[in-house]
C-alpha cells in the first residue's frame, strides 16, 4: 500500500522537534481527519536554515512532514512559495488516493508559514 520511500520517512522521520524564537511556528488542521501538523522554520536572509515538525496523524502525515522538512530546507521564501502538494507525493514515493490528504496538509501549512514573518 505504501511506498518504500514513504515507509522510510515515517520509520526514520527527519527534523522532528520545535524551534525557538525567532522561528516562526504554525500549525495546520485536517478537520476532516484530525490530522495536525506543526511547522517551524528559521529563516536567515529570506532563507529557510532550520525546519522541523511535529505531527498528530496518520503514517502518510508523518512521512509527507518529514518530506516537506527537507524539501523546505535551504529555500527562500519565493521557492517556498512555488511548493504545490505534489512536491510531498513525488518526495514519498506517491501517495495513495485516501492518503493524499498529508500533501494537502503540508501545502495549507506552507501557506501558513509564509503569511507569517520571521
Amino acid at each position: 500500500m505504501y511506498s518504500e520511500r514513504l515507509l522510510e520517512h515515517f520509520q526514520n522521520p527527519r527534523n522532528v522537534g520545535d524551534l525557538a524564537a525567532p522561528a516562526v511556528t504554525v500549525e495546520a488542521r485536517n478537520p476532516a481527519c484530525g490530522d495536525i501538523l506543526r511547522l517551524a522554520a528559521r529563516f536567515e536572509g529570506g532563507v529557510a536554515v532550520e525546519v522541523r515538525y511535529k505531527v498528530r496523524g496518520c503514517t502518510a502525515a508523518i512521512a509527507a512532514g518529514s518530506a516537506l522538512t527537507e524539501w523546505i530546507e535551504g529555500r527562500s521564501r519565493a521557492e517556498i512559495a512555488a511548493f504545490a502538494p505534489g512536491v510531498v507525493d513525488e518526495a514519498v514515493g506517491g501517495l495513495p488516493p485516501a492518503s493524499r490528504h498529508a500533501a494537502a496538509l503540508c501545502a495549507e501549512a506552507v501557506r501558513l508559514l509564509l503569511a507569517e514573518r520571521g
